[in-house]
């Protein structure tokens, strides 16, 4: 009959931890954990008061989690210090405690004033340290009906094994709170250095035509309307729609890009509005479309003018009714997001010549922004070449101070058909290449140095003048770096001041204007 008594027990002790361990993981939220395994206990035993305290890591101080049955009044008096009372000296020592009788344990301080210790002389208290490895980080109690002769150890075996798994659950639970917390963190500080990076005032330029772009897109930036992009390739197109996103009220919500003239028609079409699975062979998985993922924010679609007519035709609907399917789906989805569209192809020939629809370039050409070549805002060369030489001085370890005279010539007189591209990739060699503290003409491409890049040239340079532009650069260098001096210059270039007085007066260079130093 005992051993009968012993197996149902064990039974329903197994039954009890299944359950728990259920509670443990159905939830990352701790106290919603503990108070699913509170429920588990008081229905499959006949134990009461279940409390679980933690070890607080901001005050050091114990405070009870969750208390099965307490009031909260009673739950916020349940502090203790590490050492103090019975559940502070558990959690101090690393061992369980066992209190036969309450009502004779003058260590039982009782706080939370929730059990009458004097009408309750039967009642006991058991008290298990809760460990993560060697650390004790809490504490599990429970009352229990007193009888004279009782042997605690089975209920000690049982609630040691329930303080194993809520320590497991604790440490898994806080691992992943603070990953959370991690990637909240990361993702703030990226959107505010997002935020920082496309501010107007980090668009580098000064001259009238950009302040003309810089005035549309303050007009449009929290409108709903489309805005459609216009201008060569290499303009900095990308950086304006970045810029309109990132200074809207959409600022907080996704920026997704797709380029048009880099995926294949049918791949296009999944990419935009998704797929279902099923949808055509290899659809192994239903597809969120880029549509669905820019959500309530900005939908940036590069190189438009590259749609197949299929593509148009779908993208008309999107941008007319603002609602579109997935591939292969019957379900109508809305789109909440602001469209913005790119494009270096002259679309009002495209609509005349029957390649671009015109119901579709009239949707998208609610806003235009023209954005002026660089050949048309020379005023911004020596300001955009200033600001990639820190770029690229910085992500190189260079100490780079300037660019020399003739260099700012050739880059002034160049037509810069690849406009800010061709003029970043420009200054990034350059910087690759110097080994000097000025970049020099000979360290730009060659395409900047033949007769091609300086508009209105005839003739070929010949090998003299080239000789003499090199002579020239350097010794107006060496003047720049000795604030005129002559016979320092002649030393910087190990060469002898007759020399130097001689090609100076050949060159028809004026040292004066180097007095005031680099």
């Amino acid at each position: 009959m005992t051993d009968q008594l012993h197996t149902e027990q064990d039974f329903a002790d197994l039954s009890s931890l299944y359950e728990i361990t259920r509670a443990l993981a159905s939830s990352l939220d701790l106290r919603e954990c503990l108070e699913e395994v509170m429920k588990v206990l008081e229905r499959t035993t006949d134990m009461t008061n279940f409390t679980v305290t933690i070890v607080n890591p901001a005050t050091g101080q114990l405070e009870i989690e969750v208390a099965h049955g307490m009031t909260p009044e009673a739950r916020k008096l349940g502090k203790y210090k590490i050492g103090e009372g019975i559940t502070g000296r558990v959690v101090a020592g690393g061992t369980p405690i066992v209190v036969p009788q309450i009502s004779e344990e003058p260590l039982f301080l009782n706080r939370t004033r929730s059990r009458d210790t004097v009408k309750n002389e039967s009642i006991s208290f058991i008290c298990v340290p809760i460990k993560r490895s060697r650390e004790t980080i809490g504490a599990l109690s429970v009352d229990r009906a007193y009888h004279h002769g009782m042997n605690f150890e089975k209920d000690l075996q049982f609630l040691t094994v329930i303080s194993g798994l809520i320590a497991q659950s604790v440490t898994r639970i806080q691992a992943v709170n603070q990953e959370r917390e991690r990637l909240q963190t990361e993702n703030r500080r990226l959107k505010m250095e997002l935020s920082g990076k496309y501010q107007f005032e980090q668009i580098v330029s000064n001259s009238s035509r950009m302040q003309e772009v810089y005035e549309m897109m303050h007009r449009v930036m929290d409108s709903n309307a489309t805005v459609l992009l216009r201008g060569d390739s290499g303009t900095g197109k990308t950086l304006i729609a970045k810029a309109l996103h990132y200074n809207s009220k959409r600022a907080k919500d996704p920026f997704v890009v797709v380029n048009c003239s880099a995926m294949p028609e049918t791949l296009l079409e999944s990419e935009l509005f998704g797929h279902e699975k099923g949808a055509f062979t290899g659809a192994h998985a239903t597809k969120v479309g880029r549509f669905e993922l820019a959500g309530s924010g900005t939908l940036f679609l590069d190189e438009i003018g590259e749609l197949s007519h299929s593509i148009q035709v779908k993208l008309l609907n999107v941008v007319q009714d603002r609602e579109f399917h997935r591939l292969g789906g019957i379900k109508v989805i809305k789109s909440q997001s602001r469209l913005v569209a790119a494009t270096n192809k002259n679309l009002e020939e495209a609509v005349e010549n029957g390649s671009f629809r015109e119901d579709l370039y009239y949707r998208l050409n609610v806003f235009p922004i023209y954005i002026p070549s660089l050949a048309n805002r020379r005023t911004d060369i020596l300001l955009l070449a200033e600001y990639f030489l820190d770029k690229y001085c910085r992500e190189n370890s260079k100490q780079i101070k300037r660019i020399s005279t003739p260099a700012i010539d050739l880059l002034m007189q160049y037509h810069w058909p690849g406009n800010v591209r061709e003029l970043e990739n420009c200054i990034e060699r350059a910087v690759i290449i110097c080994d000097d503290d000025s970049i020099k003409s000979y360290h730009l491409p060659p395409s900047l140095q033949t007769s091609e890049a300086i508009r209105g040239a005839d003739e070929d340079v010949s090998f003299a003048q080239a000789v003499e532009n090199f002579e020239r650069e350097l010794i107006i260098s060496a003047l720049k770096k000795t604030r005129g001096n002559q016979t320092q210059a002649a030393a910087v270039l190990g060469s002898s001041l007759r020399i130097i007085n001689y090609k100076i007066g050949n060159y028809g260079i004026d040292c004066r204007l180097y007095k005031g130093g680099k």
